[in-house]
């Protein structure tokens, strides 16, 4: 029998970037030794190594609840993995012998009774990002499974709503509850499924996500397939998605903050990392579900945006300052326009700010610590721009018109967003009469260039640039 003693501190460890084990506290290097693993090597425990791998496709902090087998013995932890500077912050508490937590017996009969006739599985996290897809789906259905772990369950479907303007998944998410007769098509192929699912919870009684299954439904010709999904939400879904998410997201969100900010009284340092993790998926399925609802309104044949008279250089100050507490804890410098700096232009104030902070954001996000984003404001004749530029890694000619297509990234196992940002950043530059550029090459960063009219012109009066992005 191993040493398994409850009660004792977490056993930290440190990864590097691409996962090897830099050091660990002993508890934590011996079982991971016992496992197989050494120093310099991948976390040798799979369930660990499994959180890794999430936690680096995501980008953000995640605890988990864990049973791993040393030995003849089942031992409960619980991990939590944390991107840091150095690469992955590893906390592993917990370190209880005995059988592992079982779900309860009518959740798993409802489970095996879903899944008893289903042609492949899938298992999301609690904010609907895949974790697991089964192998032999991908060569059957003509994706590839490990391309689509760890993105939103939308990159995989095109999900089809009830015929009254309902998503059941969405329903049973915000009900965390189980749920059938989703219909989708799997992106890029004529292949349609029905999608079922039980909710999964995690041994604190806390919603963790779904266990699926999929249903072969006979497949449309691919002519009929493109017209059913080419703007892959129907009318109707902005309001229902506010109605059916939105507020929940919202209350669940201060919840976890109020508790992470123990404004009552003080908690148990797991229970506060549990709260921030429930706040920060929170958040990034709230981003998902803005990213959709514009995707939503865009693509409407009636869209349009208001016309008014703006400062560019007053934008971007504000975008700039939204961000200022991201670029901080990056240790990434702004700089942005001069209070004295004035650029008039045509546009919709909220929506111009919309896309400069999608594109601060990213700028941000890619900068190396110590870096720099500029932003920077010139006239290109009637036109007016901004810049924004970053010391990144930079984007190759030959990838700078996929990132922005729908759900288009360069790399999908890197941390970051649903892909439609730079999509929907285009599209609205685009219905404002304007465009959004980009100018990059590897090792020498991006920059990108919202282009606006200088003053307000009829359609009939521009030249040289569509208004709309097809």
């Amino acid at each position: 029998m191993n040493d398994h003693r409850p009660g004792a501190s977490p056993a930290i460890g440190r990864l590097s970037a691409d996962g090897l084990l830099l050091d660990a506290e002993p508890r934590l290097a011996e079982l991971n030794r016992r496992a197989g693993g050494a120093p310099g090597q991948p976390v040798a425990v799979p369930q660990i190594a499994a959180l890794v791998r999430l936690v680096q496709r995501l980008g953000i902090a995640l605890t988990r609840p864990i049973v791993a087998a040393d030995g003849e013995d089942d031992i409960a932890l619980t991990v939590r993995a944390e991107p840091d500077d150095l690469g992955i912050r590893l906390e592993v508490g917990g370190w209880q012998a005995g059988a592992p937590w079982e779900a309860e017996p009518a959740v798993r009969r409802e489970a095996d009774f879903l899944r008893a006739d289903a042609d492949w599985l899938w298992t999301t996290d609690a904010g609907l990002h895949l974790t697991h897809v089964s192998d032999h789906a991908g060569a059957r259905f003509g994706f590839d499974p490990p391309a689509v772990l760890g993105q939103p369950i939308t990159r995989l479907f095109a999900l089809n709503n009830d015929g009254d303007g309902g998503f059941p998944i969405l329903s049973a998410l915000a009900a965390q509850a189980w749920f059938d007769g989703q219909e989708a098509a799997i992106r890029g192929t004529t292949h349609r499924v029905r999608l079922s699912a039980v909710p999964r919870v995690d041994a604190h009684g806390q919603f963790a996500g779904f266990d699926g299954a999929a249903h072969s439904l006979p497949d449309s010709p691919p002519a009929v397939l493109a017209e059913e999904t080419s703007t892959d939400l129907p009318d109707g879904f902005s309001r229902r998605i506010g109605r059916a998410l939105r507020d929940p997201l919202g209350r669940i969100i201060a919840n976890a903050d109020s508790m992470s900010a123990q404004t009552e009284g003080p908690l148990r340092d797991d229970y506060v990392a549990y709260a921030a993790d429930i706040a920060s998926a929170g958040r990034h399925l709230l981003g998902l579900v803005d990213d959709l609802e514009d995707l939503s309104a865009i693509e409407r044949a009636d869209f349009a945006v208001a016309v008014e008279d703006i400062d560019l250089a007053d934008v971007a100050r504000r975008a700039a300052g939204l961000l200022a507490v991201r670029a901080a804890q990056g240790d990434v410098r702004i700089d942005r326009p001069s209070f004295d700096d004035s650029l008039p232009a045509s546009g919709e104030f909220r929506r111009v700010l919309q896309i400069l902070v999608n594109l601060i954001g990213n700028a941000v996000r890619y900068s190396p610590p110590g870096g720099t984003v500029w932003i920077r404001m010139e006239r290109d004749g009637d036109d007016a721009a901004v810049i924004v530029a970053d010391q990144g890694k930079g984007i190759a000619a030959a990838d700078q018109e996929r990132i922005f297509a729908k759900f288009g990234r360069v790399d999908p196992t890197e941390a970051g967003g649903s892909g439609l940002g730079l999509y929907i950043a285009r599209r609205l530059a685009r219905a404002m009469h304007g465009d959004l550029l980009v100018d990059s090459a590897p090792g020498h960063g991006a920059r990108f260039v919202l282009l606006l009219p200088g003053r307000f012109q009829e359609p009939s009066a521009i030249h040289g640039r569509s208004v709309h992005p097809e």
